[in-house]
């Protein structure tokens, strides 16, 4: 079992780190990723860019994870935002947002954005197998956010 999740925590990693070339018709992968990242897409809560505004403009208790890497985040991120990079998501959440291990919550609500979408996806799906209940994936590009005049903290 902990090589099963080794394996797939590695294999997670190569595909975040791929995404940062997405768009781009040199990308390092097959479509054969962008068809896995659409299936696990159907499989997770998802929302557009305005229904996450409206999230971000009346956040609550609610925790908005960018998974992209530290670089990105520090050139503009969703005001608020907690940095976990995707591959570190599942090790690092516990004691970021759950409260690990004096209280543990795995039903805080958490809304995951990164650069194009597909990290999110993935980021929202492995939060899900490990237990978190309450999680949603941004479905948006980063970019369409600052063109559409939202706001963005460095």
């Amino acid at each position: 079992m902990r090589r099963k999740v080794v394996f797939l925590t590695l294999v997670l990693l190569l595909v975040s780190y791929c995404f940062a070339f997405a768009g781009d018709a040199n990308r390092p992968w097959p479509e054969s990723i962008d068809e896995y990242v659409a299936a696990v897409k159907k499989t997770i809560n998802l929302i557009d860019m305005e229904a996450f505004k409206k999230v971000v403009e009346n956040k609550g208790d609610a925790v908005i994870l960018d998974v992209r890497e530290p670089e990105e985040y520090a050139s503009g991120h969703v005001p608020g935002a907690i940095n976990i990079p995707r591959g570190l998501a599942e090790f690092a959440i516990w004691k970021k947002v759950a409260g690990f291990p004096d209280k543990t919550d795995t039903s805080k609500k958490l809304y995951i954005y990164c650069k194009l979408s597909g990290r999110a996806a993935l980021t929202a799906k492995a939060l899900k197998d490990v237990g978190f209940t309450n999680v949603t994936s941004v479905n948006m590009k980063m970019d369409d956010w600052v063109k559409a005049g939202h706001p963005v903290e460095r």
